[in-house]
C-alpha cells in the first residue's frame, strides 16, 4: 500500500498523511465497542469478580452488634444457593416465553431475549451468590462476625429478588400482542429518527439497491451469514487512507452467501480485510441499521394471524395500526441516506438503502394478498392506504394509490354488501 496518495490533477499538492500501521487498525478494530454476547459474558465476569471482592473484604467489617459465625455462615450459604437456585428455575421457565413468542408471533421476534434486564439479573444474581460463598469463607475461622455481613447478604438478595420480579412482568408483557406490536413500532421510531433525520424536499430517491460499477468487486469469504452492521466511520478512515471510493451491494439485514459480491472499491488500493473488519454478522438480524426488519416483523404477524390454522383478522388489524404510524413517519422523511462523504465533501462509502415503495410493498402487498377472504383487513388497509395518499408528498403517491386502487377494486367486487366507500 502506498504511503499517501496522488492528488488529482489540478488540485494542487495533497500534504502527505501516514498511515496508520496494521497494528493499529487491528487494535482500533478490537477497541471498538463489544458485541451484544461479549457484553452479556463481560458483566457476569465483573459481578461474579466484584461478588469475590466484596466477600473477600467481609473481615474487615468490624462495626456494629456482633453474631455467632456459624449462624451467619449458615444464612450465608442459604442465601448464595437458594438465589442462584431461583434464578436458574426462573430462566428455565422464559424458555417457554420466548418459543411462545416465536410459535405465536413470528420467530423473528426477539426483543425480550435481547433485553439487557434478561442477562443483568443473571449477571448481579452470579454476584450476590459468589459473595455469599465467598464471605462464608472468609469469615468461618472467626468466632463471632459482625451483623452487617448478613445483613448487606440480605439486601443484596432482596435487590437480585426485585430485578427478577421486573424480568417476570417483562416476560408477561412480551407475550402479549399490544405490548410486542409497541415495542417494534418504538424501536423502529427509534431507528427512523437517526436515519431520517431530515425532511423529504423531492427528488429522485435513494439510488438503487444494485449500484453496477467497474471497481474492484470483493466477495464474502465466510460461511452464510446475516449483515448486521456496517462500521461507516472505521471504513470512511479507511477509504481516506487508501485514497478509494466503497460501494456497497448489500445492506444491513441481507443474508451473505460464499462467494457473493458484497462491495466495489474503486480508485486506489486498500485490503480486502479492513473492509471485511468493518462488517457485523450474526445469524438473524438486528435493528440497528436494518429499516425494514419493523416492516418484516408486522407484516409477520399479520400473515400468521391471516393464516388458516390461526384465522385471526383482528390480529392483522391490530398490525396495520402500527404499520400505518411507521409510514406515515418516513412519508415526510429524506429516504437517501445512503451516501457517506469524507470531510472533503468527496463520497467514500456507499450503501444500498431501501425507498419508498421498497417499505409500502413491504407492508402493504403480502397482508393485501393474504387478506383476500378477511374484509375486516381489507377495509382497514383500504382506509391505510386513503390517508397515506392524503399525507405523501404528490411525487411519492404513485405506489399508494395503484395499490388503493386494487384493493377497492377487489373489496367492492368480493364484498359488495359489506364494503362501503371510504
Amino acid at each position: 500500500m502506498p504511503d499517501h496518495a496522488e492528488a488529482p490533477a489540478g488540485s494542487g499538492p495533497r500534504p502527505r498523511r501516514p498511515l496508520r500501521t496494521p497494528l493499529r487498525r487491528r487494535l482500533r478494530t478490537r477497541l471498538r465497542r463489544p458485541t451484544p454476547v461479549v457484553r452479556r459474558n463481560l458483566s457476569q465476569l465483573l459481578c461474579a469478580v466484584l461478588g469475590a471482592g466484596l466477600g473477600l473484604l467481609t473481615p474487615l467489617m468490624t462495626a456494629g452488634p456482633r453474631a455467632d459465625t456459624d449462624r451467619v455462615v449458615g444464612v450465608l450459604f442459604t442465601l448464595g444457593f437458594g438465589v442462584i437456585s431461583l434464578v436458574s428455575i426462573i430462566y428455565s421457565v422464559l424458555f417457554l416465553v420466548v418459543q411462545f413468542s416465536a410459535s405465536t408471533f413470528t420467530p423473528r421476534l426477539t426483543l425480550f431475549r435481547d433485553e439487557p434486564i434478561v442477562w443483568r439479573t443473571f449477571a448481579f444474581a452470579i454476584g450476590v451468590f459468589v459473595f455469599c460463598v465467598t464471605s462464608a469463607v472468609a469469615v468461618g475461622s472467626r468466632k463471632t462476625v459482625s451483623a452487617l455481613v448478613p445483613g448487606a447478604a440480605m439486601i443484596l438478595t432482596l435487590v437480585a429478588l426485585a430485578w427478577m420480579r421486573t424480568l417476570q412482568m417483562r416476560a408477561f408483557d412480551s407475550i402479549q400482542l399490544g405490548h410486542s406490536l409497541s415495542a417494534i413500532a418504538a424501536r423502529a421510531h427509534r431507528l427512523y429518527d437517526t436515519l431520517y433525520a431530515r425532511p423529504y424536499t423531492g427528488g429522485a430517491g435513494p439510488a438503487p439497491r444494485s449500484l453496477a460499477g467497474t471497481g474492484r468487486a470483493v466477495r464474502w469469504t465466510g460461511p452464510s451469514a446475516v449483515l448486521q452492521r456496517i462500521d461507516v466511520p472505521a471504513l470512511i478512515r479507511t477509504a481516506q487512507e487508501g485514497d478509494v471510493s466503497i460501494s456497497f451491494q448489500v445492506a444491513p439485514g441481507a443474508t451473505l452467501a460464499e462467494g457473493m459480491v458484497i462491495a466495489e472499491v474503486t480508485g486506489g488500493d486498500m485490503e480486502e480485510t479492513a473492509l471485511r473488519r468493518a462488517l457485523s454478522t450474526g445469524v438473524e438480524r438486528t435493528f440497528e441499521q436494518d429499516p425494514e426488519l419493523p416492516f418484516r416483523l408486522l407484516a409477520d404477524i399479520a400473515l400468521r394471524a391471516l393464516s388458516p390454522a390461526v384465522n385471526d383478522p383482528a390480529t392483522a388489524v391490530e398490525a396495520l395500526d402500527h404499520v400505518e404510524g411507521l409510514l406515515v413517519r418516513l412519508a415526510g422523511g429524506d429516504l437517501d441516506v445512503g451516501r457517506f462523504d469524507d470531510a472533503a465533501g468527496r463520497m467514500r462509502v456507499s450503501v444500498p438503502v431501501p425507498g419508498w415503495e421498497d417499505y409500502v410493498r413491504l407492508a402493504v402487498d403480502d397482508v393485501v394478498l393474504a387478506a383476500a377472504g378477511a374484509p375486516m383487513v381489507l377495509r382497514r388497509t383500504r382506509d391505510l392506504l386513503s390517508r397515506l395518499v392524503d399525507l405523501t408528498p404528490e411525487d411519492r403517491r404513485a405506489p399508494v394509490a395503484d395499490r388503493l386502487r386494487w384493493v377497492e377494486g377487489n373489496g367492492r367486487a368480493d364484498y359488495p354488501f359489506v364494503w362501503t366507500r371510504a
